[in-house]
């Protein structure tokens, strides 16, 4: 095999401009992928992140049903103490969990004393909810980065709107389950900038403070968010937690509960596909750039080395033997044009963190763009440029084994 390699390379080296010509296609083709995967890639995660440490969470569980009916935010859906307390214990149980947040949702108005507008608010345990949420504090645009009893956060949105500013008393007035109507004043602790997606309009009190406001003998929890130790566990984790809570059953024998990952919530989901779509098109045409390239390459050895193949046939070289020379040939070009791609692609991606380029994602402005080259995206485009070469030589390798050493010899 070592002479078959040798062979092999010597035979490359012989037509030098048009090897490098190949190695350089390959080259540019896999560092072209290995750049947009990994700037594609990690503008979609930090999007993701931005989306689920901001507001939503990684994962939302709620009494079965209510996600169906949640531009309502109906009372009557929320989870009783029991259900909340069994759903914490089967959290509890969970490993890969490493915060939950309990909310109630409601809907309620918001008035200054002289104008009146609706507004969405949710009732949080702040440290709970700024662990599960860590980027929550982040859009706290304006005052103390905390929420105590008494205070309300408001929504940028609301607060130009109504000139409400920090340390202002507003009224929050809000009908409970029962339809009994309540009001209560709340001094303004801060002003939220507005999210991407659903919570441009989202306030958030006390969860004390929710549950006196409806005037709850106890907390009665809309949902629950999650966030894990691990975000590429979280399918998984769906799936082992979506089992436990798919045992626990009402008394009508039916789902007590419902799980919903990011993904079924937020409408940014569509766009993170779409770019998912587009990595898998570029490695197609990564595939065909290969392909395309090796396959000249080869099909051109074979036709200007007809009497030197059949020079090698007619002194007993085995077609096996002939077919294995083409097949190496083509994966060295493969191989150099892999390795050469990796280096020149990743130092690339370092160029361009270290340049620090900012941009913006709605509201959210100075995001910093962190580009990474995984190790299996490295293994993976490596894979393919080799395989795909071996099987752009096989053509011309089988015709080179098949070729009559009679005829080629006469080849002129």
């Amino acid at each position: 095999m070592g002479k078959i390699i040798k062979i092999a390379v010597r035979n490359l080296l012989r037509y030098k401009r048009r090897t490098l010509l190949t190695a350089t296609l390959v080259t540019l083709g896999v560092v072209f992928v290995l750049v947009f995967t990994s700037i594609a890639g990690s503008f979609k995660q930090m999007m993701i992140g931005q989306i689920t440490d901001s507001m939503l969470g990684q994962i939302q569980v709620h009494r079965h049903g209510y996600v169906a009916a949640i531009e309502n935010l109906p009372l009557n859906m929320n989870l009783k103490p029991q259900a909340y307390g069994r759903l914490e214990e089967i959290i509890r149980q969970q490993p890969e969990v490493a915060a939950y947040s309990p909310r109630i949702k409601f809907g309620g108005m918001f008035s200054n004393f002289a104008e009146t507008t609706n507004i969405r608010l949710n009732g949080v345990d702040p440290a709970r909810e700024f662990a599960t949420v860590p980027l929550l504090p982040g859009r706290i645009t304006s005052g103390a980065k905390a929420l105590d009893r008494g205070g309300i956060l408001i929504p940028e949105l609301l607060a130009k709107g109504m000139n409400v500013k920090v340390g202002d008393t507003v009224v929050i007035v809000a009908t409970n389950q029962s339809g009994s109507v309540n009001g209560k004043q709340f001094k303004v602790s801060g002003v939220l900038e507005s999210a991407t997606g659903p919570g441009g309009r989202d306030g958030y009190v006390h969860i004390d403070d929710a549950a006196e406001l409806l005037r709850m003998e106890q907390p009665e929890i809309s949902e629950v968010a999650i966030k894990l130790k691990d975000f590429g566990r979280l399918h998984r984790v769906e799936k082992r937690l979506g089992a436990a809570l798919s045992a626990e059953l009402n008394p009508m024998g039916k789902p007590l509960f419902e799980l919903h990952t990011w993904e079924k919530l937020s409408p940014f989901f569509s766009i993170a596909k779409m770019l998912t779509l587009l990595t898998l098109f570029i490695k197609v045409m990564l595939i065909a750039i290969v392909l395309v390239s090796i396959m000249n390459v080869m099909v051109m050895a074979v036709y200007e080395r007809v009497r030197e193949i059949g020079t090698i046939a007619a002194i007993g070289t085995p077609p096996a033997t002939i077919r294995a020379m083409f097949l190496v040939e083509g994966l060295c070009l493969g191989l150099f044009g892999a390795i050469a791609g990796n280096v020149i692609g990743t130092v690339i991606v370092l160029i361009v963190n270290a340049s620090r380029i900012s941009f913006e994602f709605g509201r959210q402005s100075g995001l910093i763009l962190k580009a990474q080259v995984s190790p299996p995206d490295l293994v993976a485009v490596s894979a393919i440029v080799v395989v795909v070469s071996i099987l752009a030589s096989l053509q011309p390798a089988f015709k080179a084994s098949r070729m009559e050493p009679i005829k080629a010899l006469r080849h002129v």
